[in-house]
């Protein structure tokens, strides 16, 4: 055995499981690719006491605060294979390390699809963004807009009609809505857009205007859309991990996946993205895990 525990992934879950473990006297090594879903997002919101700052000074002071406690290690690399070997999990990086662990953590996060849109990508995370909670405030009062669809389209234009009364929805094709959703959200002054949208015209990940197929540039301050997403760490695949119907790792409270041994958190196992969230949950897993260990040594 090389480690008690190796987390797959070093952000705010990753680094949270590893801290409780650090303080928990357990040899850890986190394995972490550098290569987060918020790199583009200037700042983060909804964070005691680190309201406003960089996601990635966030993340290099939660590093600094893990790596003083002796027992955890971390690791730049990406885990490309694992599999568990009798009582002991196997994990391979792609240069060709090679560790061993008595319990894996899967804290990978999501990986977004950008949908083939010119200047979505370069937009996602600044001016085109997913969560009210965590950017609603800075554009409240704006004209925005939401590109989404159906009953997912529907609930959210709801909720972010307490922010923005300016509201359009882009279904970007025709609408799934129900003529009951429709009749609600015109009565609340929402329009709807049913055309193809081409292109999110920019300036520096600012957005300036929606190109569509047919109708008229539509100027706005924001755009709020769920791209869809896969696991960043594949390797869940390898332990046999069951997703749920939305492609999240299925966990019980205690961060358990349906493997014995092998737990996850964050939001590669949970649909609630924001940094508090995720560094919560990362915390239970350090703690879970640590527990199970005790139980089995004791």
């Amino acid at each position: 055995m090389d480690f008690e525990v190796i987390i797959i992934g070093g952000s705010y879950a990753g680094l949270s499981a590893g801290l409780a473990l650090g303080r928990a006297i357990r040899k850890v090594l986190i394995i972490d690719n550098q290569q987060p879903c918020n790199a583009q997002t200037p700042y983060s919101h909804n964070f005691l006491t680190q309201d406003g700052k960089k996601p990635a000074a966030i993340t290099a002071q939660a590093k600094a605060e893990v790596l003083k406690y002796p027992t955890v290690s971390f690791l730049d690399g990406e885990v490309i294979a694992a599999r568990k070997n009798n009582n002991l999990f196997e994990v391979r990086t792609a240069n060709g390390e090679e560790f061993t662990a008595r319990r894996i953590l899967l804290a990978g996060g999501l990986k977004d699809i950008m949908p083939d849109i010119k200047g979505f990508a370069n937009c996602w995370g600044i001016s085109v963004i997913h969560c009210p909670y965590c950017h609603g405030y800075e554009v409240k009062g704006e004209k925005i807009a939401l590109l989404m669809n159906g009953e997912m389209a529907f609930e959210m234009a709801r909720m972010l009609h307490h922010w923005n009364k300016d509201l359009t929805l882009l279904t970007n094709g025709k609408s799934t809505l129900t003529d009951e959703q429709v009749r609600k959200l015109t009565a609340n002054s929402i329009r709807i857009i049913e055309d193809e949208v081409v292109e999110i015209e920019e300036e520096a990940g600012q957005l300036k205007s929606i190109v569509f197929k047919n109708e008229p540039k539509l100027n706005i301050k924001s755009l709020y859309a769920r791209p869809a997403f896969i696991q960043h760490a594949g390797v869940y695949q390898n332990f046999g991990c069951e997703l749920t119907e939305t492609g999240i790792i299925k966990v019980n409270e205690q961060c358990q996946t349906t493997v014995a041994g092998v737990y996850a958190a964050g939001d590669c196992a949970s649909p609630l993205r924001g940094l508090s969230t995720v560094t919560a949950v990362g915390t239970i897993a350090g703690v879970m895990i640590n527990r199970e260990l005790i139980a089995e040594d004791f």
